[in-house]
Order: structure tokens, then C-alpha cells, then sequence
């Protein structure tokens, strides 16, 4: 069985969205909208990684249970710049680079996420069936915000 193999990419997946989603809300300290709800949405892959780490030992894989979390030194000093430089020319660019970037981990968070729910249906896990479909809902949530974000966003920016 290679379920074990599904878990250790979604577990990498989801550390890597959170991992992004702190950079982003660091990033745009100013915008208040992305940069707290990038903080909670990092949030829930944290705990999505303590929960699939529990699944590893059912499938072969050691897992570690600590989520990534907010970088440090290098964070706050781009929380800091951000605040300096504000939405302005080039820097707005970056909000959608950034969002765009969000987009497509999510997305293939959430890919991972079906693929795992599709085996746990084959080999009969209900447990993990249940994890997928309490998990995978979070994901398409941040995968929404960030489109939504998109939308919102790139006219301005790009036709200013």
C-alpha cells in the first residue's frame, strides 16, 4: 500500500501552505484583511499536519506532529518593510503573485486531500475517510479566499 506515501506529501503539502500563508500575511501587514486571515488560515493547515501525523504509524510513516510555523527574525523584518512600502507600484504586484501562489498550493493541497479520501473509501479506513472529509473542506476555504482575493484585487492593481 502506498497510503503511507499520500500522507507524507500531504503532510509536506499542507506545512508548505502554511508555511506560505504566514510569509503572505507577513508580507502584507498592511492590508489588515490578508494579513490576519492569512494568519488563521495558516492556522488550520497547522492543524490539519498534527492530525494527519497521527494517521503515519497506520501506514508506515513516521510523521513529525509540529506544524511549521511563523518564521522568526526574517518575518518581522518583512512585516516592517511591508509597512514601509505599503501598496504601492510594484509592491502591489506582489499581492497578487502572492495570492496566486496561495491559489495553487492550496490547490494542490486539495487534490492531495481527494486522493487520500478515494483510498481511504478502497481500503475502508473510516477514520481517515473521516479526517479527509473534516480537512478537506478547510482547504477549498483557503483555496476560495484566495481566488476571492484575486478578484477583488487584480483590477485595481492592474489597471492603476
Amino acid at each position: 500500500m502506498r497510503i503511507g506515501l499520500a500522507l507524507r506529501a500531504l503532510h509536506h503539502d499542507e506545512n508548505a501552505l502554511a508555511t506560505e500563508l504566514f510569509h503572505v500575511s507577513q508580507r502584507h501587514g498592511t492590508d489588515h484583511d490578508i494579513h490576519y486571515l492569512a494568519r488563521d488560515l495558516a492556522g488550520w493547515s497547522q492543524r490539519h499536519v498534527r492530525e494527519i501525523a497521527d494517521f503515519g504509524p497506520r501506514y508506515g510513516v513516521t510523521l513529525d506532529p509540529a506544524p511549521a510555523t511563523e518564521p522568526t527574525l526574517t518575518g518581522r523584518l518583512r512585516e516592517k518593510s511591508s509597512e514601509l512600502v505599503g501598496r504601492r507600484g510594484e509592491a502591489a504586484l506582489l499581492v497578487l503573485r502572492d495570492l496566486r501562489k496561495v491559489y495553487t498550493e492550496a490547490s494542490g493541497v486539495s487534490v492531495d486531500w481527494e486522493m487520500l479520501a478515494q483510498a481511504a473509501q478502497a481500503v475502508r479506513d473510516t477514520d481517515l475517510l473521516a479526517l479527509s472529509q473534516r480537512c478537506h473542506p478547510d482547504t477549498l476555504r483557503q483555496l476560495r479566499w484566495a481566488n476571492a482575493r484575486i478578484k477583488e484585487s487584480a483590477p485595481q492593481i492592474l489597471v492603476s
